[in-house]
This record gives C-alpha cells, structure tokens and sequence, in this order.
C-alpha cells in the first residue's frame, strides 16, 4: 500500500546508486521536481529510461547522475537539442554516457510487456533498420503460426518509476487525466514507484478518460505542488514554454549550468516565468 511522505523521503526510500530509473511523462505531466530531489541527493551511476528524455534529463545528466540512457528520442521540445546530453556522448562530460536507442513503438512495447511481466514484445517494427546490430535487446524472431519474421525487444522492467500525477487520495489511490504517456505502464512494468501529485483529497472523483492506479500498485506518494513545471498538468498549470527557449542558452555552458543548477536545485531558489533568472 503506497504511504503518504515528503519528496525527499520517497527518493531516499526508492532510487538508489546503480538502479535503472524510469521518469515518463509525454509533453505532460513530467516529473521534473521529483528528478530535481535525485540530483539533490547525488544519486550515480543510474540507467535512465524514457521515452522522450527532455529537459529533466538533460539535468539529470548535467548533474552527473546517470552512466546509461535508454530511449527513442531526445530533445528540447521545440527548441532544439539537449547540450548536457551532447555534451556527456561526446565529450565525457561530467561523466561518460552510454545510450541505447529504440523507436517509440519499441519502447512502447518494452514498457507493455514489462508491465504484463513477460519477458519481451513482438512487433514489426525495427525491419529494414540497421538498429537491431547495434542495439541490444532486439532479435528477429520467427513466427510460430506464419513463419513471418518479426522482431522481439527485451521487456523494460525498471528498478523504480517515478510519474507525476494530478491528485491522490489519502489511501494513495492515484488519479491522473489528460496525456497519459506510458505511465501506467512504467508503474506497472517497475519493482517499485513514486508518484508524485499536486493535491491530496479525501476522495477522486471521476473524471472522463482518467486512469487510476490503485495505492497497491505504488511505494510512496508526494505532495509537490507545480511538480511537473516547466511541462504542464491539465487544470493546475500550463506550460512555461519560455522556459524551454531559456533553458537552450542555460544548457550550452556548463558554467552557466551549474550555476542554475546551484541555484534553483540545490539551493531551491523559486524560478520565475522562463526560467532565466
């Protein structure tokens, strides 16, 4: 049954040295407060898993946390790239960065079948892609029924999910709507979970097209309010889209990224409109 604690306490609890981290969330609802307590409490060597490793991770990365990226596209969403992520590939900086590539429809289908606990997922994607010789955890696989040539992919099964959510109730039933991403599924396919929300009531309502995941399901809830900021949780906040433009400059100089970091991580210094400050 998932408890009730601080943010500090849920990352202490669940993402440890070396584990393999997955942090979804797709344009919405993106943990980033909950990442920003992984870098304050100076977690390394971590596998990072995501879909669309954006600006989180960029920090992430930045901050030295990570020696592995598991994903299927990176970038800054509307912007451009990710210059800590650059930065770690081809130079080693802070530390080196192994990364190993999927499409979506991979990912996708890793993440279902972790979360149905089978050990891969077939698909047909992948073919005519020189992905498979250089990617691990994809192998051509041979139908039993057709003898059609179709491609496996290892199920993604992490150590911990982390996901940010709209509410909760105080039993730690989760409640969240709008895009969902694959968050059900990173919970689902992971040994343990935090989700962080904006709220804490006394009962969910329903709400068209929400998901529930039971308080079963998940180790630790937070309350952190804004915790997805810059990204947005439908009816709480919106986007900071001048954010991610100010986070381009921020991320090209390391200097200029460990002073953010510093700044408005470490020491917890409230961010204004974009970011910049």
């Amino acid at each position: 049954m998932a408890e009730i604690v601080s943010l500090a306490e849920a990352i202490a609890a669940n993402v440890h040295d070396g584990d393999t981290l997955a942090m979804e969330g797709f344009t919405h609802l993106i943990p980033h407060e909950a990442g920003h307590e992984v870098i304050r409490q100076r977690r390394r060597d971590l596998t990072l898993v995501r879909m669309t490793p954006d600006v989180i991770y960029d920090q992430l990365i930045g901050a030295g946390c990570a020696r592995k990226l598991i994903f299927s596209w990176a970038g800054n969403p509307g912007v451009g790239s990710l210059h800590r992520f650059r930065d770690a590939v081809e130079n080693g900086w802070p530390v080196p960065l192994e990364i190993e590539e999927h499409s979506h429809a991979g990912m996708a289908n890793r993440y279902l079948a972790g979360a149905a606990g089978l050990p891969f997922a077939i698909l047909r994607g992948y073919r005519g892609t020189d992905l498979p010789a250089r990617t691990a955890g994809v192998a051509d696989i041979t139908c039993p029924f057709t003898g059609e040539t179709l491609t496996a992919v290892a199920a993604i099964r992490p150590d911990v999910a982390v996901i940010h959510a709209q509410r909760a109730d105080r039993l730690g039933n989760v409640q969240y709507w709008g895009i969902t991403g694959v968050q059900k599924e990173a919970v689902l396919a992971a040994s343990r979970s935090v989700v962080t929300v904006e709220e804490v009531v006394d009962e969910l309502e329903p709400r068209p097209g929400a998901v529930v995941l039971p308080s079963w399901l998940i180790a630790h809830v937070a309350v952190a309010p804004g915790g997805a900021h810059p990204s947005y949780a439908q009816d709480y906040c919106s986007r900071d889209n001048a954010f991610y433009v100010a986070w381009d400059a921020i991320s090209r100089d390391r200097a200029a990224f460990a002073a953010w970091i510093d700044k408005h991580v470490h020491d917890k210094v409230p961010m204004p409109a974009g970011g910049q400050a």
